[in-house]
Protein backbone atom coordinates (compact mmCIF):
# COMPACT_ATOMS: atom_id res chain seq x y z
CA UNK A 1 0.00 0.00 0.00
CA UNK A 2 1.29 3.42 -0.73
CA UNK A 3 0.38 6.55 1.06
CA UNK A 4 0.48 10.53 0.29
CA UNK A 5 0.69 13.26 3.26
CA UNK A 6 1.66 16.28 4.06
CA UNK A 7 4.12 15.47 6.60
CA UNK A 8 6.07 12.43 7.28
CA UNK A 9 8.03 11.71 10.37
CA UNK A 10 10.85 9.12 10.52
CA UNK A 11 10.91 7.90 14.03
CA UNK A 12 7.97 7.75 17.14
CA UNK A 13 10.02 9.51 19.81
CA UNK A 14 10.03 12.59 21.79
CA UNK A 15 11.34 14.59 18.68
CA UNK A 16 9.09 12.99 16.30
CA UNK A 17 5.57 13.26 18.39
CA UNK A 18 6.18 16.94 19.56
CA UNK A 19 6.41 18.05 15.63
CA UNK A 20 3.19 15.89 14.86
CA UNK A 21 1.28 16.97 17.75
CA UNK A 22 2.08 20.42 17.16
CA UNK A 23 1.05 20.64 13.48
CA UNK A 24 -1.37 17.73 13.47
CA UNK A 25 -4.34 20.62 14.37
CA UNK A 26 -4.19 21.48 9.87
CA UNK A 27 -1.61 18.72 8.66
CA UNK A 28 -2.35 15.21 7.67
CA UNK A 29 1.21 13.05 9.78
CA UNK A 30 1.97 9.94 9.06
CA UNK A 31 4.55 8.78 11.75
CA UNK A 32 6.81 5.76 11.26
CA UNK A 33 8.51 3.06 13.59
CA UNK A 34 11.20 0.50 13.17
CA UNK A 35 9.28 -1.28 15.40
CA UNK A 36 7.06 -0.75 17.92
CA UNK A 37 5.59 3.41 18.52
CA UNK A 38 7.82 2.70 22.09
CA UNK A 39 10.99 1.63 20.25
CA UNK A 40 12.93 4.74 20.45
CA UNK A 41 15.73 6.02 22.88
CA UNK A 42 12.71 8.34 24.33
CA UNK A 43 11.41 5.38 26.12
CA UNK A 44 14.57 4.42 27.70
CA UNK A 45 15.61 7.67 29.24
CA UNK A 46 15.94 7.55 32.87
CA UNK A 47 17.34 10.74 34.18
CA UNK A 48 14.70 13.65 32.71
CA UNK A 49 14.34 16.91 31.25
CA UNK A 50 16.74 19.96 31.88
CA UNK A 51 15.51 23.31 32.53
CA UNK A 52 15.00 26.24 34.19
CA UNK A 53 11.48 26.30 34.94
CA UNK A 54 11.09 28.93 37.50
CA UNK A 55 12.99 32.04 36.44
CA UNK A 56 12.79 34.16 39.46
CA UNK A 57 14.79 31.35 41.38
CA UNK A 58 17.69 33.02 43.05
CA UNK A 59 19.16 29.65 43.14
CA UNK A 60 19.08 28.87 39.42
CA UNK A 61 19.24 30.85 36.56
CA UNK A 62 18.86 30.39 32.60
CA UNK A 63 22.78 31.80 32.41
CA UNK A 64 23.39 29.40 34.04
CA UNK A 65 22.01 26.62 32.33
CA UNK A 66 23.89 28.20 29.41
CA UNK A 67 27.35 28.09 31.21
CA UNK A 68 27.00 24.67 32.06
CA UNK A 69 26.08 23.11 28.63
CA UNK A 70 29.02 25.33 27.15
CA UNK A 71 31.48 24.09 29.41
CA UNK A 72 30.32 20.49 29.30
CA UNK A 73 30.34 21.11 25.70
CA UNK A 74 34.30 21.77 25.52
CA UNK A 75 33.32 25.31 24.37
CA UNK A 76 32.55 24.29 20.71
CA UNK A 77 28.80 24.30 21.16
CA UNK A 78 27.02 27.25 19.44
CA UNK A 79 25.70 29.63 22.22
CA UNK A 80 22.96 31.02 19.97
CA UNK A 81 21.38 28.20 20.06
CA UNK A 82 22.08 27.11 23.50
CA UNK A 83 20.53 30.40 24.72
CA UNK A 84 17.85 29.96 22.08
CA UNK A 85 17.25 26.66 23.85
CA UNK A 86 17.29 27.09 27.81
CA UNK A 87 15.37 30.26 27.01
CA UNK A 88 12.73 28.07 26.24
CA UNK A 89 12.71 25.09 28.28
CA UNK A 90 10.42 26.49 30.45
CA UNK A 91 7.39 26.41 27.69
CA UNK A 92 8.45 22.78 26.63
CA UNK A 93 8.51 21.68 30.05
CA UNK A 94 4.94 23.32 30.89
CA UNK A 95 3.92 21.72 27.13
CA UNK A 96 4.75 18.22 28.56
CA UNK A 97 3.23 18.55 31.93
CA UNK A 98 0.09 20.27 29.89
CA UNK A 99 -0.06 17.26 28.09
CA UNK A 100 0.19 15.37 30.86
CA UNK A 101 3.65 14.07 31.74
CA UNK A 102 3.30 13.11 35.32
CA UNK A 103 7.07 14.71 37.06
CA UNK A 104 7.29 13.86 40.67
CA UNK A 105 6.47 16.49 42.92
CA UNK A 106 8.01 17.73 46.28
CA UNK A 107 6.69 15.95 49.25
CA UNK A 108 6.70 19.05 51.30
CA UNK A 109 4.02 21.95 49.87
CA UNK A 110 5.99 24.41 47.67
CA UNK A 111 6.67 28.26 49.09
CA UNK A 112 4.52 30.83 47.18
CA UNK A 113 6.15 31.21 43.49
CA UNK A 114 8.56 28.55 43.69
CA UNK A 115 8.06 24.97 41.40
CA UNK A 116 6.26 22.47 43.18
CA UNK A 117 8.59 20.10 41.59
CA UNK A 118 11.52 17.75 42.46
CA UNK A 119 14.57 18.27 40.48
CA UNK A 120 17.38 16.17 40.35
CA UNK A 121 20.80 17.48 39.90
CA UNK A 122 23.64 15.44 37.31
CA UNK A 123 26.81 15.29 35.92
CA UNK A 124 28.09 19.20 34.71
CA UNK A 125 25.16 20.95 36.57
CA UNK A 126 25.68 23.52 38.48
CA UNK A 127 22.26 23.60 40.12
CA UNK A 128 19.28 20.74 40.59
CA UNK A 129 17.12 21.24 37.25
CA UNK A 130 16.31 17.88 35.92
CA UNK A 131 12.66 17.27 35.61
CA UNK A 132 11.89 14.16 36.13
CA UNK A 133 9.41 10.96 36.54
CA UNK A 134 10.73 8.46 39.21
CA UNK A 135 13.56 7.09 36.86
CA UNK A 136 11.72 6.29 34.17
CA UNK A 137 11.15 9.88 32.51
CA UNK A 138 11.42 8.71 28.82
CA UNK A 139 8.92 6.56 29.38
CA UNK A 140 6.60 8.87 31.01
CA UNK A 141 7.27 11.29 28.26
CA UNK A 142 6.72 8.53 25.55
CA UNK A 143 3.78 6.86 27.21
CA UNK A 144 1.91 10.29 27.47
CA UNK A 145 2.42 11.49 23.59
CA UNK A 146 2.14 8.43 22.40
CA UNK A 147 -1.79 8.65 24.17
CA UNK A 148 -2.02 12.13 22.71
CA UNK A 149 -1.08 11.39 19.28
CA UNK A 150 -3.15 7.87 18.75
CA UNK A 151 -6.44 10.29 20.10
CA UNK A 152 -5.32 12.94 17.18
CA UNK A 153 -7.76 11.47 13.65
CA UNK A 154 -5.06 13.34 11.58
CA UNK A 155 -2.03 11.55 13.03
CA UNK A 156 -1.45 7.84 11.92
CA UNK A 157 1.10 6.04 13.38
CA UNK A 158 2.57 3.22 10.88
CA UNK A 159 4.76 0.27 13.34
CA UNK A 160 7.30 -1.71 11.52
CA UNK A 161 8.05 0.19 8.62
CA UNK A 162 11.86 0.77 7.86
CA UNK A 163 13.01 4.23 5.81
CA UNK A 164 15.08 3.06 3.01
CA UNK A 165 15.90 6.21 1.54
CA UNK A 166 14.41 9.94 0.85
CA UNK A 167 13.18 10.03 -2.51
CA UNK A 168 14.21 13.69 -3.87
CA UNK A 169 14.03 15.87 -6.87
CA UNK A 170 16.90 15.46 -7.78
CA UNK A 171 17.50 11.76 -7.38
CA UNK A 172 14.29 11.97 -10.19
CA UNK A 173 16.50 14.00 -12.13
CA UNK A 174 14.53 17.13 -11.54
CA UNK A 175 15.48 20.79 -11.08
CA UNK A 176 16.54 21.68 -7.31
CA UNK A 177 16.59 19.04 -4.31
CA UNK A 178 13.25 18.73 -2.60
CA UNK A 179 12.01 16.33 -0.61
CA UNK A 180 9.23 14.00 -2.16
CA UNK A 181 9.09 11.48 0.29
CA UNK A 182 10.52 8.13 1.32
CA UNK A 183 10.83 4.41 0.21
CA UNK A 184 9.35 2.55 2.99
CA UNK A 185 10.13 -1.36 3.82
CA UNK A 186 6.57 -2.70 5.24
CA UNK A 187 8.12 -5.86 7.34
CA UNK A 188 4.32 -7.36 7.66
CA UNK A 189 4.17 -8.01 4.32
CA UNK A 190 7.51 -7.74 3.01
CA UNK A 191 6.93 -5.04 0.44
CA UNK A 192 8.27 -1.72 -0.13
CA UNK A 193 6.00 1.02 0.11
CA UNK A 194 6.04 4.39 -1.83
CA UNK A 195 5.20 7.77 0.75
CA UNK A 196 4.81 10.90 -0.63
CA UNK A 197 4.92 14.06 1.45
CA UNK A 198 5.22 17.78 1.37
CA UNK A 199 7.70 17.45 4.31
CA UNK A 200 9.68 14.66 5.61
CA UNK A 201 11.00 14.93 9.33
CA UNK A 202 13.89 12.98 9.98
CA UNK A 203 13.21 11.95 13.83
CA UNK A 204 14.97 8.66 13.81
CA UNK A 205 17.76 8.96 16.41
CA UNK A 206 21.26 8.56 17.06
CA UNK A 207 23.78 5.94 15.74
CA UNK A 208 25.18 4.43 19.36
CA UNK A 209 24.61 1.12 17.72
CA UNK A 210 27.14 0.94 15.54
CA UNK A 211 29.49 -0.25 18.67
CA UNK A 212 29.86 -3.51 20.30
CA UNK A 213 28.48 -2.35 23.64
CA UNK A 214 25.95 0.51 23.79
CA UNK A 215 22.64 1.20 26.54
CA UNK A 216 21.22 2.02 23.38
CA UNK A 217 18.00 0.42 21.84
CA UNK A 218 17.51 -1.79 19.21
CA UNK A 219 16.87 0.63 16.60
CA UNK A 220 19.60 3.27 17.34
CA UNK A 221 21.57 2.90 13.91
CA UNK A 222 21.88 6.12 12.48
CA UNK A 223 19.33 5.59 9.72
CA UNK A 224 18.12 8.96 9.39
CA UNK A 225 21.99 10.70 9.55
CA UNK A 226 22.96 7.83 6.53
CA UNK A 227 19.37 8.71 4.64
CA UNK A 228 20.26 12.56 4.59
CA UNK A 229 23.91 12.25 3.85
CA UNK A 230 23.27 9.87 0.80
CA UNK A 231 20.62 12.53 -0.39
CA UNK A 232 23.38 15.17 -0.22
CA UNK A 233 23.01 16.66 3.43
CA UNK A 234 25.70 18.14 5.35
CA UNK A 235 26.93 16.40 8.84
CA UNK A 236 28.92 17.86 11.71
CA UNK A 237 30.66 16.57 14.70
CA UNK A 238 30.35 13.02 14.23
CA UNK A 239 33.68 12.28 16.09
CA UNK A 240 31.54 13.02 19.27
CA UNK A 241 30.17 10.21 20.64
CA UNK A 242 29.22 10.03 23.94
CA UNK A 243 30.07 7.06 26.11
CA UNK A 244 27.80 6.87 29.10
CA UNK A 245 30.10 6.12 32.10
CA UNK A 246 27.77 3.89 33.78
CA UNK A 247 26.00 0.90 32.31
CA UNK A 248 25.36 -2.63 34.34
CA UNK A 249 27.79 -4.75 33.66
CA UNK A 250 26.12 -8.44 34.00
CA UNK A 251 25.67 -10.61 31.09
CA UNK A 252 22.39 -11.04 31.40
CA UNK A 253 21.06 -7.40 31.31
CA UNK A 254 23.75 -5.99 29.59
CA UNK A 255 22.27 -2.78 27.83
CA UNK A 256 20.77 -1.46 31.00
CA UNK A 257 21.85 2.57 31.63
CA UNK A 258 22.60 3.71 35.56
CA UNK A 259 20.97 7.00 35.62
CA UNK A 260 23.27 9.65 36.12
CA UNK A 261 21.24 10.99 38.94
CA UNK A 262 22.10 8.21 41.06
CA UNK A 263 25.94 9.94 41.38
CA UNK A 264 23.65 13.10 41.91
CA UNK A 265 22.03 11.81 44.96
CA UNK A 266 25.31 10.27 46.37
CA UNK A 267 26.45 7.75 44.71
CA UNK A 268 30.04 6.93 44.81
CA UNK A 269 32.31 5.54 42.03
CA UNK A 270 34.76 3.05 43.18
CA UNK A 271 37.46 0.43 42.55
CA UNK A 272 37.06 -3.56 43.55
CA UNK A 273 38.51 -2.75 47.12
CA UNK A 274 35.82 0.21 47.95
CA UNK A 275 38.58 2.90 47.34
CA UNK A 276 36.65 5.96 45.40
CA UNK A 277 38.73 6.89 42.46
CA UNK A 278 37.14 10.13 40.92
CA UNK A 279 38.57 12.47 42.89
CA UNK A 280 42.18 11.85 41.29
CA UNK A 281 40.42 13.17 37.93
CA UNK A 282 38.95 15.95 38.56
CA UNK A 283 37.89 18.19 41.35
CA UNK A 284 34.02 17.58 40.58
CA UNK A 285 34.67 14.00 41.51
CA UNK A 286 31.30 11.71 40.34
CA UNK A 287 29.83 14.84 39.48
CA UNK A 288 32.27 15.84 36.49
CA UNK A 289 30.64 15.70 32.99
CA UNK A 290 30.58 12.86 31.48
CA UNK A 291 33.49 12.64 28.87
CA UNK A 292 35.77 12.42 32.20
CA UNK A 293 33.73 10.39 34.21
CA UNK A 294 34.10 7.51 31.25
CA UNK A 295 37.75 8.08 30.49
CA UNK A 296 38.11 7.53 33.97
CA UNK A 297 36.53 4.75 34.74
CA UNK A 298 38.05 3.47 31.11
CA UNK A 299 41.38 4.32 32.29
CA UNK A 300 40.88 2.63 35.86
CA UNK A 301 39.73 -0.91 33.64
CA UNK A 302 42.83 -0.99 31.72
CA UNK A 303 45.58 -0.11 34.60
CA UNK A 304 44.34 -2.43 37.02
CA UNK A 305 43.28 -5.12 34.19
CA UNK A 306 39.48 -5.19 35.66
CA UNK A 307 36.56 -6.12 33.91
CA UNK A 308 34.54 -3.43 35.71
CA UNK A 309 34.66 -0.57 38.14
CA UNK A 310 31.47 -0.39 40.95
CA UNK A 311 28.63 2.47 41.16
CA UNK A 312 27.60 2.36 44.87
CA UNK A 313 24.87 3.64 46.70
CA UNK A 314 24.05 1.43 49.22
CA UNK A 315 25.42 4.27 51.74
CA UNK A 316 21.83 6.27 51.62
CA UNK A 317 18.99 4.24 53.51
CA UNK A 318 16.99 1.79 51.50
CA UNK A 319 13.41 3.55 51.50
CA UNK A 320 15.34 6.72 50.00
CA UNK A 321 16.62 4.59 47.17
CA UNK A 322 13.55 2.61 46.29
CA UNK A 323 11.45 5.76 46.35
CA UNK A 324 13.84 7.47 44.12
CA UNK A 325 15.46 4.97 41.73
CA UNK A 326 12.85 1.59 41.88
CA UNK A 327 13.29 0.67 38.15
CA UNK A 328 16.96 0.59 38.69
CA UNK A 329 16.55 -1.23 42.29
CA UNK A 330 13.92 -3.81 40.83
CA UNK A 331 15.82 -3.96 37.14
CA UNK A 332 19.02 -4.95 39.71
CA UNK A 333 17.42 -7.32 41.74
CA UNK A 334 15.94 -9.04 39.04
CA UNK A 335 20.25 -10.46 38.65
CA UNK A 336 20.86 -11.25 41.75
CA UNK A 337 22.14 -7.29 42.93
CA UNK A 338 20.57 -5.59 45.92
CA UNK A 339 21.74 -1.93 45.77
CA UNK A 340 20.46 -1.26 49.14
CA UNK A 341 23.15 -3.26 50.36
CA UNK A 342 25.83 -3.78 47.77
CA UNK A 343 27.72 -1.80 44.59
CA UNK A 344 26.40 -2.43 41.24
CA UNK A 345 29.12 -3.59 38.70
CA UNK A 346 29.22 -1.16 35.66
CA UNK A 347 31.06 -0.14 32.54
CA UNK A 348 31.43 2.58 29.88
CA UNK A 349 28.90 2.01 26.65
CA UNK A 350 28.11 4.32 23.84
CA UNK A 351 25.45 6.58 24.55
CA UNK A 352 24.24 9.69 22.20
CA UNK A 353 25.80 10.72 18.92
CA UNK A 354 26.45 14.35 19.41
CA UNK A 355 26.82 15.41 15.97
CA UNK A 356 24.12 14.34 12.95
CA UNK A 357 22.58 16.22 10.10
CA UNK A 358 23.14 20.20 10.14
CA UNK A 359 20.01 22.09 10.66
CA UNK A 360 19.11 25.99 11.18
CA UNK A 361 16.98 27.32 14.43
CA UNK A 362 13.64 26.03 12.65
CA UNK A 363 15.32 22.34 12.47
CA UNK A 364 15.80 22.85 8.52
CA UNK A 365 18.26 20.94 6.81
CA UNK A 366 20.33 21.57 3.31
CA UNK A 367 17.32 19.87 1.27
CA UNK A 368 13.85 21.89 0.85
CA UNK A 369 11.08 20.66 2.83
CA UNK A 370 13.28 18.23 4.98
CA UNK A 371 13.70 18.38 8.40
CA UNK A 372 16.00 16.99 10.93
CA UNK A 373 15.09 16.78 14.68
CA UNK A 374 16.50 15.06 17.95
CA UNK A 375 19.53 12.85 18.35
CA UNK A 376 19.54 12.47 14.48
CA UNK A 377 20.53 16.30 13.91
CA UNK A 378 23.62 18.94 14.43
CA UNK A 379 21.91 21.84 16.34
CA UNK A 380 25.27 23.23 17.79
CA UNK A 381 23.80 22.78 21.61
CA UNK A 382 25.64 19.69 22.77
CA UNK A 383 29.02 20.59 21.52
CA UNK A 384 32.28 17.98 22.33
CA UNK A 385 29.86 16.32 24.67
CA UNK A 386 25.89 16.64 25.52
CA UNK A 387 25.09 17.68 29.13
CA UNK A 388 23.32 15.17 30.86
CA UNK A 389 19.59 15.60 29.87
CA UNK A 390 19.89 18.37 27.63
CA UNK A 391 18.70 15.74 25.01
CA UNK A 392 14.76 15.38 25.76
CA UNK A 393 14.74 19.27 26.04
CA UNK A 394 16.40 19.45 22.17
CA UNK A 395 13.88 17.46 21.13
CA UNK A 396 10.63 19.40 22.26
CA UNK A 397 12.18 22.84 21.47
CA UNK A 398 13.32 21.98 18.33
CA UNK A 399 10.14 19.76 17.33
CA UNK A 400 7.97 22.51 18.17
CA UNK A 401 10.20 25.23 16.39
CA UNK A 402 10.03 22.75 12.86
CA UNK A 403 6.09 22.75 13.95
CA UNK A 404 5.74 26.45 13.35
CA UNK A 405 7.43 26.81 10.22
CA UNK A 406 5.44 23.94 8.59
CA UNK A 407 2.16 25.24 9.74
CA UNK A 408 3.16 29.06 8.12
CA UNK A 409 3.89 26.77 4.80
CA UNK A 410 0.92 24.15 4.71
CA UNK A 411 -1.78 27.26 2.93
CA UNK A 412 0.19 27.19 0.11
CA UNK A 413 -1.68 25.64 -2.49
CA UNK A 414 1.00 25.95 -5.35
CA UNK A 415 3.48 23.68 -3.20
CA UNK A 416 0.64 20.73 -2.88
CA UNK A 417 -0.09 20.98 -6.78
CA UNK A 418 3.71 20.71 -7.36
CA UNK A 419 3.56 17.44 -5.46
CA UNK A 420 0.45 16.26 -7.18
CA UNK A 421 1.86 16.49 -10.56
CA UNK A 422 5.39 14.50 -9.87
CA UNK A 423 5.08 10.68 -10.43
CA UNK A 424 7.00 8.98 -8.02
CA UNK A 425 8.31 5.69 -9.74
CA UNK A 426 7.83 2.43 -7.64
CA UNK A 427 10.70 0.98 -5.65
CA UNK A 428 12.02 -1.78 -8.57
CA UNK A 429 13.41 -5.02 -7.11
CA UNK A 430 12.70 -6.68 -10.30
CA UNK A 431 16.20 -7.55 -10.74
CA UNK A 432 17.29 -8.71 -7.46
CA UNK A 433 16.58 -12.21 -5.87
CA UNK A 434 16.30 -13.40 -2.11
CA UNK A 435 19.40 -13.92 -0.55
CA UNK A 436 20.10 -17.37 0.65
CA UNK A 437 23.20 -16.02 2.57
CA UNK A 438 22.03 -13.89 5.74
CA UNK A 439 24.79 -15.16 7.90
CA UNK A 440 27.21 -12.43 5.67
CA UNK A 441 25.06 -9.85 7.02
CA UNK A 442 25.00 -11.02 10.24
CA UNK A 443 29.20 -11.66 10.82
CA UNK A 444 29.84 -8.44 8.76
CA UNK A 445 27.02 -6.61 11.36
CA UNK A 446 29.52 -8.07 14.73
CA UNK A 447 32.98 -7.29 12.62
CA UNK A 448 31.67 -3.61 12.46
CA UNK A 449 30.80 -3.12 15.41
CA UNK A 450 33.07 -4.78 17.47
CA UNK A 451 35.90 -3.26 15.48
CA UNK A 452 34.79 0.33 16.13
CA UNK A 453 34.94 -0.33 19.88
CA UNK A 454 38.42 -1.59 19.40
CA UNK A 455 39.37 1.55 17.18
CA UNK A 456 37.31 4.28 17.52
CA UNK A 457 36.25 3.79 20.62
CA UNK A 458 36.76 6.15 23.77
CA UNK A 459 40.65 6.60 23.22
CA UNK A 460 41.96 7.34 19.45
CA UNK A 461 44.79 7.12 17.62
CA UNK A 462 45.72 7.95 14.10
CA UNK A 463 46.88 4.23 13.31
CA UNK A 464 43.17 2.77 14.68
CA UNK A 465 41.21 5.16 13.00
CA UNK A 466 43.37 4.39 9.24
CA UNK A 467 42.49 0.67 10.07
CA UNK A 468 38.80 1.22 11.10
CA UNK A 469 38.52 2.99 7.67
CA UNK A 470 40.42 0.38 5.55
CA UNK A 471 38.30 -2.24 6.84
CA UNK A 472 35.07 -0.10 6.77
CA UNK A 473 36.09 0.22 3.09
CA UNK A 474 36.23 -3.49 2.51
CA UNK A 475 32.77 -4.32 3.92
CA UNK A 476 31.25 -1.25 2.16
CA UNK A 477 31.91 -2.74 -1.00
CA UNK A 478 30.67 -6.50 0.35
CA UNK A 479 27.63 -5.42 1.39
CA UNK A 480 26.93 -3.13 -2.35
CA UNK A 481 27.28 -5.68 -3.63
CA UNK A 482 24.83 -7.61 -1.85
CA UNK A 483 22.22 -4.81 -1.80
CA UNK A 484 22.60 -5.07 -5.64
CA UNK A 485 21.50 -8.16 -6.30
CA UNK A 486 19.38 -9.11 -3.22
CA UNK A 487 15.93 -8.13 -1.86
CA UNK A 488 16.61 -5.70 1.29
CA UNK A 489 15.92 -6.84 4.56
CA UNK A 490 15.50 -4.68 7.69
CA UNK A 491 19.04 -6.56 8.47
CA UNK A 492 20.79 -5.59 5.32
CA UNK A 493 19.28 -1.87 5.24
CA UNK A 494 20.89 -1.36 9.04
CA UNK A 495 24.34 -2.69 8.20
CA UNK A 496 24.27 -0.42 4.96
CA UNK A 497 23.22 2.96 7.22
CA UNK A 498 25.70 1.07 10.00
CA UNK A 499 28.97 1.66 7.58
CA UNK A 500 27.90 4.64 6.20
CA UNK A 501 27.60 6.32 9.60
CA UNK A 502 30.86 4.76 10.59
CA UNK A 503 32.57 5.99 7.68
CA UNK A 504 31.39 9.51 8.69
CA UNK A 505 32.46 8.99 12.36
CA UNK A 506 35.86 8.03 11.28
CA UNK A 507 36.55 10.62 8.75
CA UNK A 508 35.55 13.35 11.09
CA UNK A 509 37.82 12.04 13.72
CA UNK A 510 40.85 12.06 11.01
CA UNK A 511 39.57 15.89 10.97
CA UNK A 512 40.25 16.69 14.03
CA UNK A 513 43.98 16.89 14.81
CA UNK A 514 42.94 17.72 19.15
CA UNK A 515 41.67 16.05 21.62
CA UNK A 516 38.89 18.28 22.86
CA UNK A 517 35.50 16.50 24.76
CA UNK A 518 34.27 13.45 23.76
CA UNK A 519 36.87 13.25 21.00
CA UNK A 520 40.61 11.71 22.97
CA UNK A 521 43.56 11.21 20.69
CA UNK A 522 47.22 9.57 21.89
CA UNK A 523 48.20 11.29 18.89
CA UNK A 524 46.96 15.13 19.83
CA UNK A 525 46.56 15.13 23.61
CA UNK A 526 46.51 18.77 22.99
CA UNK A 527 43.57 20.65 23.17
CA UNK A 528 43.50 23.91 20.45
CA UNK A 529 42.93 27.12 21.31
CA UNK A 530 40.96 27.92 18.52
CA UNK A 531 38.54 25.05 17.42
CA UNK A 532 35.29 24.64 15.70
CA UNK A 533 32.68 21.64 14.45
CA UNK A 534 33.59 19.42 11.71
CA UNK A 535 31.65 19.76 9.16
CA UNK A 536 31.55 17.04 6.12
CA UNK A 537 29.66 17.18 2.85
CA UNK A 538 29.28 14.38 0.38
CA UNK A 539 30.71 16.03 -2.98
CA UNK A 540 33.89 16.79 -1.33
CA UNK A 541 34.35 13.15 -0.58
CA UNK A 542 35.99 10.66 -2.96
CA UNK A 543 34.24 7.10 -2.36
Amino acid sequence: MDYTTDCLIIGSGAAGLTLALGIAKKAKVIVLSKADVCAGSTNYAQGGIAGVYNIKDDQDSIEAHIKDTCIAGAYICDEKVVRYVAEHAHDSIQWLIDAGVPFDQKEEPAEAEQSPYHLHREGGHSHRRIFHAEDHTGRSIQETLVQRAKENPNITILEDRYAIDLITTKKLGLPGNKVLGAYVLNEDSDHVETIKARYVALCSGGASKVYQYTCNPEVSSGDGIAMAWRAGCRVANMEFNQFHPTTLYNAADRNFLLTEALRGEGATLERKDGTRFMPEYDERCELAPRDIVARAIDHEMKKTGADCMYLNISHKPAEFVKKHFPTIYERCLKVGIDITKQPIPIVPAAHFSCGGVMVDNKARTDIQGLYAIGEVAYTGLHGANRLASNSLLECVVYGQAAAKDILKHLDDDSEASELDDIQIPAWDESRVTDSDEEVVITHNWHELRLMMWDYVGIVRTNKRLERAMHRINLLKREVSEYYSNFKVSKNLLELRNLLQVAEIIVRSAQERHESRGLHYSLDYPQTLEHSGPTILAKDSIKD
